[in-house]
């Protein structure tokens, strides 16, 4: 009797973190990374002197994705979220607020380019994904 109580709460408790889990979407590594991914490719498209490092944010989104997979998101869950066109419209909002927060405008290249060298200097994430053509 002790071995079978002893088995179902290894099994409890090894399923637990499947039962745990956030939504995708919410899971705030997931999230934060994306996110920074985003504001980045917004900077590359309203600034000529920056160009996005395409072959970091794609080593970056495969990080992510094994990530998420070792976290217990099943693999078709993970393919949902990264071609859903409703996420990617979220992300792109969210980015757009982050850089009007820095006083980004669209239409002005300025903001955005000094947004983008700040981030740059300050090795982050989102200048990591990013080059200086000045």
């Amino acid at each position: 009797m002790k071995t079978t109580l002893k088995t179902l709460i290894l099994s409890a408790a090894l399923a637990s973190p499947a039962l745990a889990l956030v939504p995708i979407n919410e899971e705030p590594v997931i999230h934060d990374k994306l996110l920074q991914g985003f504001i980045a490719d917004a900077i590359d498209d309203n600034c000529d002197t920056m160009e996005a490092r395409k072959l970091r944010a794609l080593g970056e989104l495969n990080d992510l994705r094994t990530y998420a997979l070792e976290a217990g998101y099943d693999r078709d869950v993970v393919k949902d979220f990264v071609t859903s066109k409703d996420e990617k419209a979220k992300f792109k909002v969210e980015a757009a607020e982050f850089l009007a927060a820095l006083g980004a405008v669209p239409g002005s290249q300025d903001a955005y380019c000094k947004i983008g060298e700040d981030e740059i200097a300050k090795d982050s994430l989102i200048g990591q994904l990013l080059r200086s053509t000045k």
